[in-house]
């Protein structure tokens, strides 16, 4: 370490010394990268305005945990879930965002959309800027061609920031969603989605279904929606024996 901390003894620089070798860096950036750990950790917990642009400029200081892409700059939300930088990195190492459509994942929204007799599933991924969607059946033409919608005109949002399903019969008297762009515009009446959630706890996106007119949703919909759901995710995050601790 460059500086001495007080109460820092020769046994905790041992560890900090093995523990960097183990993770592949050298000491100062480990222990920079500990503590942007430490103030994303206190700024979600502190619902800190600032943690956007903390988010940031970790980032660009290339002190997040390493994988292939860049933690998306920005944001759209102050929510907490979906601005935590674990979080959007855990969406990132799927290698789905901004990838062409897996036939694989096809075939599971064809069978959601047939079991629940709806006209429209998805399999999505939700940042902390867009709803981006991965595959999906019965788009409009617009949605198809773009393939992801601003933050705000997301419904999946709520369904990943709280990491359990959510399932909507008539959005249109729904106190929260009743003024979202999606159901004023008619878009989106009924919806029903499963957080995806990878093996460390982090929902990066949905398996989804909606529809434009009410609908009653049954337990049976629900249980077929996560069964499929649980195929998404082990295609998705592979299965827990190969990638950790089962999701919850």
């Amino acid at each position: 370490m460059t500086s001495p901390v007080p109460g820092f003894d020769e046994a905790l620089h041992g560890f900090v010394d093995r523990a960097a070798v183990a993770s592949g860096v050298d000491v100062d950036t480990y222990v920079a990268r500990a503590v942007a750990d430490a103030l994303v950790a206190d700024a979600t917990r502190t619902d800190d305005p600032e943690l956007a642009s903390l988010l940031e400029h970790i980032d660009r200081a290339g002190l997040s945990r390493p994988s292939g892409a860049a933690i998306p700059e920005g944001s759209a939300t102050d929510d907490p879930v979906l601005n935590d930088s674990a979080r959007l990195r855990a969406l990132l190492d799927t290698g789905l965002l901004d990838a062409e459509p897996d036939k694989a994942y096809d075939q599971i929204v064809k069978l959601v959309a047939e079991a629940l007799a709806v006209p429209t599933a998805a399999v999505s991924l939700v940042d902390n800027r867009r709803q981006f969607i991965c595959n999906a059946i019965g788009l409009d033409d617009d949605l198809a061609a773009a393939r992801e919608v601003p933050l705000e005109q997301s419904v999946c949002q709520y369904t990943v920031s709280r990491g359990r399903p959510l399932i909507v019969e008539d959005a249109r008297t729904d106190p929260e969603l009743r003024t979202h762009p999606s159901v004023v515009a008619g878009a989106l009446v009924s919806y029903a989605g499963i957080p995806l959630v990878d093996h460390g706890g982090h929902a990066v996106g949905t398996l989804c279904v909606w529809d434009t007119a009410p609908r009653q949703w049954s337990t049976g919909h629900v249980q077929v929606l996560q069964d499929l759901a649980v195929m998404v995710g082990d295609k998705m995050f592979g299965p827990p024996d190969q990638g950790g601790a089962p999701r919850g």
